[in-house]
């Protein structure tokens, strides 16, 4: 199989941990920043997490030194267009990218502004490239909640042209839905679809709780349902697609190694599946990279690929005109 060829679909990445390690050098020299260093290598080691790492918060330490530079429009809206451009170039069809506006406001950004150079920035990439996407707007876990509303107000401007929906991310703590329902329901109300990060350090109950309480279409890993029986069923019986991460689960020990990875035995027992990036950078991965990892680790087949692949187009966010022109990628 010919990885970098095959049409791709990643679902699950953060802008944030996709920046380009040289546009971190340039941005910084135009803003007046100053950074650790100035060589691209030493950049790059403190942008990519370890192999593995000790937990999830070493992995999103990692995320310090983009958002330096993330908190002008030009900054954002570049970004955003890299990535994008990033994705296209190793034949990704379409691409869900999300972030956390509440953290780029440093410099006095209104989230208007912020998302709306975020979705720009894709727009222009739409237009150079074959690629489609959609921006998720992540609430941070462990930021006050005050703004909550004024973010998901923000976003509406751009509801199904450019923003599609609500996540929750950041440090999982047990329980953590409960905080949230009110929020929830008022990105639901509003016209967002929902996909919440849960189950990747967090217990198998919090996925269980994303669903029945946030009304999640989609959960952000969700590996843990593996050991909860209440949880595991739900996501079946509800076809909720799990946006797998393989590389990052290894790097975060959510897994100690990608063989251990519930992937396939999920894949096999007919719970939905996808393969996405979680971070370009900081996990040092393409969807070409992961693709390859999980198909040679768990012998995919070429049809067992597409079927996943299937899955990403059924279960994304993307208007129905979208989903025609990716399903016509299928083998």
């Amino acid at each position: 199989m010919n990885y970098f060829n095959i049409p791709k679909i990643d679902l699950h990445c953060h802008l944030d941990g996709s920046v380009r390690p040289q546009t971190i050098l340039e941005l910084a020299r135009q803003q007046k920043l100053s950074l650790p260093s100035e060589d691209i290598h030493e950049i790059q080691t403190l942008m990519v997490a370890p192999e593995t790492c000790p937990n999830l918060d070493e992995y999103l330490s990692r995320f310090e030194l983009p958002l330096s530079v993330m908190q002008t429009q030009e900054a954002i809206e570049r970004i955003s267009f890299e990535v994008f451009e990033d994705a296209a170039k190793e034949n990704v069809k379409y691409l869900e990218v999300r972030f956390g506006p509440q953290l780029h406001q440093q410099l006095g950004l209104t989230f208007d502004q912020i998302i709306g150079s975020a979705v720009k920035g894709m727009k222009k990439a739409e237009q150079r490239y074959d690629i489609h996407g959609n921006y998720i707007l992540s609430i941070l876990r462990t930021l006050p909640k005050d703004d909550i509303r004024d973010i998901i107000d923000a976003g509406q401007k751009y509801l199904n042209n450019g923003v599609v929906a609500f996540d929750l991310a950041g440090s999982e703590l047990p329980g953590f839905c409960h905080e949230f329902v009110p929020y929830a329901q008022y990105a639901v109300e509003k016209g967002y679809r929902v996909t919440i990060h849960a189950g990747e350090q967090g217990s198998g109950q919090n996925v269980y709780d994303a669903v029945s309480l946030l009304g999640a279409e989609r959960i952000g890993h969700g590996i843990h349902i593996k050991g909860h029986e209440q949880a595991y069923d739900l996501v079946k019986d509800q076809a909720i697609a799990l946006e797998t991460c393989p590389s990052s689960n290894v790097q975060t020990k959510a897994v100690d190694t990608l063989g251990q990875h519930p992937v396939k035995a999920f894949h096999k027992d007919g719970v939905l599946i996808t393969i996405n990036t979680d971070n370009r950078t900081v996990s040092n991965t393409t969807m070409t990279d992961e693709v390859r990892k999980v198909v040679e680790e768990f012998d995919l087949t070429r049809q067992e690929y597409f079927d996943i692949y299937k899955v990403s187009i059924e279960h994304s966010f993307a208007s129905e005109r979208v989903k025609q022109h990716l399903r016509a990628f299928v083998e």
